[in-house]
């Protein structure tokens, strides 16, 4: 299934392709705080619709994921990295989605504050 997804301003607009059948809630010192539910995908499934250059990139730790933001709104839609087997992966905040019922959506916890 394509999905749409945007910041809260549309700023930073994307289409991804797949099957959303769960997400993850991590506890990591930035996901915790920003509360975003992640859906992970092969890189090449997630299509921008707005200029690349409208989302700003916020890196820490090991600096592997590229957390992609709108600097207007400040809303985090999607992050990018590796997986373990090194595949281009991205990470899609479900909350950004359109018509999305977030109750019917299993959530996995992650125990990211132990990496």
């Amino acid at each position: 299934m394509k999905y749409r997804g945007s910041c809260h301003c549309g700023s930073v607009a994307f289409e991804v392709e797949g099957t959303l059948d769960g997400a993850v809630s991590c506890n990591c010192s930035i996901c915790q705080r920003r509360g975003s539910l992640l859906w992970f995908v092969p890189r090449e499934r997630l299509r921008l619709l707005t200029p690349e250059k409208n989302a700003s990139t916020y890196s820490f730790h090991r600096h592997l994921i590229r957390h992609r933001f709108c600097p207007n709104c400040g809303i985090h839609a999607y992050a990018e990295g590796r997986d373990t087997n090194g595949t281009r992966t991205a990470a899609i905040n479900v909350r950004c989605l359109e018509g999305i019922d977030l109750a019917s959506i299993p959530v996995t916890e992650f125990d990211g504050s132990s990496l």
